[in-house]
């Protein structure tokens, strides 16, 4: 990675892990997922990755709620699948040099709100199972507990994000980086 990477995965990860205390009055509500997801989609899976996992080095090792080492390696692994499905998606949705993007914003917009959905609701599976194994020896249980309300807010929360944020999010750093020649997502 050259310096300007690592300056902007160090800004990714101060942003991420700033906004979640912010936020820390409500529950499962964060802007950490639609953070790593446009990290990953503007810079890179990698960029990506490791804005979710240093994220929740600091965030997980500082946690409010408390520390578990087996639950803040499965969240911190887990939460490296926003940014490296982002930066995939890039490589699939600016093909054509972002011009669906631009065109179609609304479809797009409905089409990250969805993405966020199903990445959130397949992090919160993994991540409540292992809470679940460890908490009530049960993954069902876990499963359970988890989505009821927690799981929901947390889905409902990042479609709103993704789907109202995405296309937004990745014009305004499109254009402040310079687009593709510059390691961020299109021009």
């Amino acid at each position: 990675m050259n310096p300007r990477k690592i300056a902007i995965l160090a800004l990714l990860v101060a942003v991420s892990v700033g906004t979640n205390y912010a936020m820390i009055s409500f529950y499962n509500v964060k802007f950490m997922d639609f953070i790593v997801f446009i990290g990953g989609f503007c810079f890179g899976p990698a960029v990506g990755a490791l804005t979710g996992i240093f994220s929740w080095i600091v965030y997980g090792t500082l946690n409010p709620a408390g520390f578990e080492i087996r639950i803040w390696l499965v969240t911190m692994f887990s939460e490296a699948m926003y940014g490296i499905i982002g930066g995939l998606m890039n490589r699939t949705m600016l093909r054509d040099g972002g011009n669906a993007l631009k065109e179609r914003a609304r479809s797009a917009s409905i089409f990250f709100g969805l993405l966020g959905m199903l990445l959130t609701f397949g992090y919160d599976l993994i991540t409540n199972a292992v809470f679940g194994y460890i908490w009530y020896e049960s993954i069902l249980i876990g499963i359970l507990v988890g989505f009821v309300p927690f799981g929901l807010a947390h889905v409902l929360s990042n479609a709103v994000f993704f789907g109202v944020g995405c296309v937004p999010a990745i014009r305004i750093i499109s254009n402040l980086f310079g687009g593709k020649k510059n390691g961020s997502a299109a021009k």
